[in-house]
């Protein structure tokens, strides 16, 4: 025996705070629980570091949480007016979900009325062609202003707060909708209506990312494209119940007030995203709400929160260090850090596909369309519901099967199921019955609608998720930015390029041939991210793209394998990875 090293060993031990993570996996139990007694947090190298401490469930996450809640001990925890809490965190997590993800509902619903709308608005104010085109694409106008004032508050104001201000714009905006007198006033309502769903829409997918557990995010997030459905199938319900009434369309815009109250009343009592306060360097704040909404009690909480304090803290490094050659833009990282430039493509071309394949054309103009296979404007408003129904029917698979399937498969799976709808779409304009035509055409929208239902969550999920904490408020801002001015190109061109391309050329060949390309490109380029904190999300896009590209290109050879030996059980049900255990949930069974 060395006694030199012996007495090296005891005195690494004795400062645990300095010690290696090797050095300190040789620690002696009693030695462990003086260091968790005591908040003796030591130093972790990085992230990587630190999600190998949670994986194999060591000591320093609990000396973390044991030194924030010496440190609560001493200041006190004074409970401000709209601070509640429950005595079971997970129901705050429900809670904060359900009012965030409102603003869906809100988007969807003020998506749709227009629809209604479009079939009287119009006749009232005088308008023509051009001037209903800009006051339905005037939303996604504003919204495109909204994602630019996205940034600057989710960075000074957080993610709360931003949502608090985009439910004011809402209600603002409605109620303009709803009092306009000439086409000037309703397209600025649209617009400020626009600015809070756009503003809305890049922040509630990362509150929500952000504050619930890894299991969950996938599907919790999915629950707000669900709300997005949910509203455009309730504003095309509450087109119908206006649409017998004197001044029905100012009915119909402006109902959408008392939902907007509702959500802003309900936001003043959620707390703000524990990762905003961290990356704002306010980690005792952080660990307080973290108690709130996620708890300590369970092992898992307390590692995420330990790899999270560890990663935000890297981060923060690197940022200081790369002033020195990009200055003082933390966003010019997009274009010179590979990780991040990974991230704002994947995310972007997300959207893309799922903007330039039609959806919101289509909803936009759900009550022209039908009426253009031979409903009249009653007819045509009620038949609106078919879609939206249809849209919403989809979401419903990916908010229970997003975390088991995986965005991956999701995505490759659903494409070419709404490329089918959209081919039904096309053939049906140049069938000759009526009976056949208003069929096929009904077939295919409500194939269209329910594929894309379950697609159209991953461009909520995605960007969400696959930017770094430091950056995520402005890789939020291009992908939302995107999203709506996507949609506002494709709304507002489109009645042009129905007409220059013919109503199958455009469904068929323009929306149909986007989604044949984006169904390759996800097979090559799109990583898998399920069951993954945000911080391991991270360590997938430090990965070199040509490696990402080998083994998908190695999975989808596989994939095509097992199909042409008729092995779909495994491609469909049985061949997706299990969700990884938790350190919480393995303890468990190793009792049993």
């Amino acid at each position: 025996m060395d006694p030199e090293k012996d007495l090296k060993t005891v005195e690494q031990h004795d400062h645990p705070t300095d010690t290696t993570f090797a050095e300190r996996r040789e620690m002696s139990p009693n030695e462990i629980k003086d260091a968790v007694r005591t908040g003796s947090v030591p130093h972790v190298s990085g992230v990587r570091e630190a999600v190998a401490i949670a994986h194999s469930g060591g000591w320093e996450a609990d000396a973390l949480i044991t030194d924030l809640e010496n440190q609560l001990a001493e200041q006190g925890t004074p409970k401000g007016l709209f601070d509640i809490s429950f005595a079971n965190p997970k129901h705050f997590t429900w809670l904060l979900v359900a009012f965030a993800s409102m603003g869906g509902l809100l988007s969807g619903l003020d998506q749709s009325l227009i629809s209604g709308a479009n079939l009287f608005l119009p006749g009232d104010l005088n308008l023509n062609a051009q001037q209903n085109s800009l006051v339905n694409s005037g939303m996604p106008l504003g919204a495109v202003g909204g994602a630019f004032i996205l940034s600057p508050c989710n960075e000074y104001f957080g993610r709360r707060w931003s949502i608090i201000i985009a439910c004011v714009l809402y209600t603002i905006g409605a109620a303009l909708e709803a009092g306009s007198i000439n086409y000037s006033m309703i397209v600025a309502a649209r617009v400020i209506l626009g600015l809070g769903v756009g503003l809305e829409g890049g922040t509630v997918p990362v509150y929500v990312a952000e504050t619930v557990e890894r299991r969950l995010r996938g599907n919790m997030v999915s629950l707000y494209q669900f709300n997005i459905a949910l509203g455009e199938v309730l504003g095309y319900a509450v087109a119908a119940m206006f649409v017998s009434v004197r001044g029905n369309w100012r009915y119909i815009l402006g109902s959408s007030l008392v939902f907007s109250t509702i959500m802003l009343i309900g936001m003043l009592f959620m707390p703000e995203s524990p990762r905003f306060l961290m990356h704002k360097g306010r980690t005792l704040d952080a660990f307080r709400v973290w108690r709130r909404i996620r708890g300590t009690s369970s092992l898992e909480s307390r590692e995420e929160f330990f790899v999270m304090k560890v990663s935000t803290e890297e981060e923060e490094r690197e940022v200081l260090e790369g002033r020195a050659s990009r200055g003082k833009f933390a966003w010019m990282d997009f274009f010179t850090v590979p990780r991040a430039r990974r991230a704002i493509i994947y995310a972007n071309v997300m959207i893309f596909l799922g903007q330039f394949t039609g959806i919101n054309a289509i909803m936009y103009y759900m009550s022209v369309l039908m009426s253009q296979v031979g409903f009249n404007k009653l007819e045509a408003n009620y038949m609106s519901l078919v879609g939206g129904g249809s849209l919403l029917i989809g979401t419903i698979p990916a908010i229970f099967l997003m975390e088991t399937c995986g965005r991956r498969f999701w995505a490759i799976a659903m494409l070419p199921g709404f490329f089918l709808g959209l081919v039904l779409v096309g053939i049906s304009y140049h069938l000759t019955s009526q009976a056949a035509t208003l069929g096929v055409y009904l077939s295919g929208l409500i194939i269209y609608e329910i594929f894309f239902g379950s697609y159209a969550c991953l461009t909520w999920v995605i960007p969400a998720e696959v930017y770094p904490t430091y950056l995520r408020s402005y890789g939020m801002t291009t992908s939302d930015g995107w999203l709506f001015l996507s949609s506002f190109i494709v709304t507002y061109n489109f009645s042009a390029m129905q007409n220059a391309m013919t109503p199958t050329g455009l469904s068929l060949g323009f929306y149909g041939g986007i989604a044949v390309i984006g169904w390759f490109y996800q097979i090559l380029f799109m990583p898998e991210t399920k069951d993954k904190t945000l911080e391991e999300i991270d360590l997938i896009f430090q990965q070199p793209t040509k490696e990402l590209v080998m083994q998908n290109i190695a999975s989808a050879k596989e994939t095509t394998k097992d199909l042409l030996a008729f092995r779909w059980k495994k491609v469909f049900i049985s061949g997706h990875t299990p969700r990884r255990v938790s350190i919480a949930e393995g303890a468990r069974s190793e009792k049993a």
